[in-house]
């Protein structure tokens, strides 16, 4: 794990959401510490004031930099000489467009929860801001800083699996099986409103990982798809299960399933991908471990930081094999590697070339674009649609 960089003080982290009720604020915000690069000193924590700026004074932010808009933020941050480096934004789908465009106009550099946006015109739109202002911007697919999932990609990369035929990806989880939407339940609330989540529920929330992981690991784009796109629940506005079927630009073929409606499952991501040589398993409730089961050969299970490790799997790894890591470290890494590339960006360098995996604009520009796909298919008929 890197723990350099040019400069000569901790980077300066601003946030946007993540105040109290919130959930994967506070994961940015242990993220951010884990390897101590970063410093949180400004936010707009909440559309609240009230609730703002009693996160803020939770979380030590000075008073002047408790803001109650992230319109504020971003003007008033980029006019101090010690503004925030970058602002993590970590709300609800539909903010996420609006506040990373106000930083990017800003010139200050974004750390975004995904998925990117609502639609596939604010993607384009994020994609060309950040080009136009040649900023740095990371997308938060977590599962892709695993080491054993870096460790899998590498594998992929080296042939180890052949030429690949194809990829697998699941995603179940039960705890929207009932309207937790009609409770006091935040996390729900939000998930299930199409005017904050947008046009997928489950697809949205966690097909986007799982599609990512499977392009991640396996190098391959999808060149068209067919989807069958539910809402089990009765009453429910967006999907709560969907199932597809893929199709890769090299010929493989691919199979993603996503349910918030599967009884018994709790985080249940996993992917299998399978090659003319040989094929890898891996399963993010037991993230430390991957399965290879070579054509010609014995199957390995291959542990984190254990022997024959390449330096992919090696670089996220901070304590020794058996003791597990998991969720917060793979946050944690996407930090530290941004970090690399922004240390390496505010002092005028070349960024090391292994913190370069961390998920970016094109990244969220894809999962927006397979989103739109796959709603497409699903209101179609289960048609095949090409990306």
């Amino acid at each position: 794990m890197s723990n350099t960089t040019p400069l000569n003080r901790r980077i300066r982290l601003g946030m946007v959401g993540g105040g109290h009720g919130a959930f994967i604020g506070a994961v940015h915000r242990i993220a951010a510490r884990l390897d101590d690069r970063y410093e949180l000193v400004a936010g707009a924590l909440s559309s609240k004031p009230d609730v703002a700026r009693a996160s803020a004074e939770e979380l030590f932010i000075a008073a002047d930099r408790s803001y109650d808009s992230f319109e504020a933020m971003a003007t008033q941050e980029a006019a101090r000489e010690d503004g925030i480096d970058v602002c993590a934004i970590v709300t609800p789908n539909h903010v996420h467009f609006p506040a990373a465009m106000a930083m990017l106009d800003a010139g200050i550099h974004v750390i975004c929860d995904k998925p990117l946006c609502l639609t596939v015109d604010e993607a384009e739109q994020l994609a060309a801001k950040v080009k136009e202002t040649g900023l740095l911007f990371a997308l938060t697919h977590n599962y892709t800083a695993y080491p054993m999932v870096r460790e899998a990609r590498q594998m992929v990369a080296d042939g180890k699996l052949g030429d690949i035929r194809l990829v697998q990806v699941e995603y179940p989880q039960g705890w929207m099986a009932t309207r937790v939407e009609d409770t006091d339940n935040k996390q729900a609330s939000w998930r299930a409103d199409p005017a904050k989540a947008g046009m997928g529920g489950a697809l949205g929330d966690i097909g986007t990982h799982a599609h990512n992981l499977a392009n991640f690991v396996s190098g391959l784009e999808i060149s068209e798809l067919c989807a069958d796109v539910d809402a089990i629940v009765a009453g429910r506005k967006l999907d709560d299960n969907v199932q597809i079927l893929m199709r890769y630009a090299n010929g493989a073929r691919g199979m993603l399933w996503a349910s918030q409606v599967a009884v018994g499952h709790e985080n249940g991501l996993k992917l299998r991908v399978y090659g003319d040589k040989g094929g890898i398993e891996w399963a993010q409730e037991h993230p430390n471990h991957l399965h290879f089961r070579p054509l010609d050969g014995r199957p390995e299970l291959m542990t984190r930081g254990g022997a024959g490790i390449g330096a992919e799997g090696l670089r996220g790894v901070r304590v020794p094999p058996g003791h597990p890591e998991g969720y917060l470290e793979g946050f944690a890494n996407l930090y530290t590697d941004f970090a690399d590339q922004l240390g390496a960006f505010l002092n005028g360098t070349a960024p090391d070339a292994a913190s370069l995996l961390v998920p970016g604009i094109q990244e969220g520009l894809n999962g927006m674009k397979f989103v739109e796909a796959v709603v497409r298919s699903g209101r179609e008929g289960a048609t095949w649609v090409r990306l």
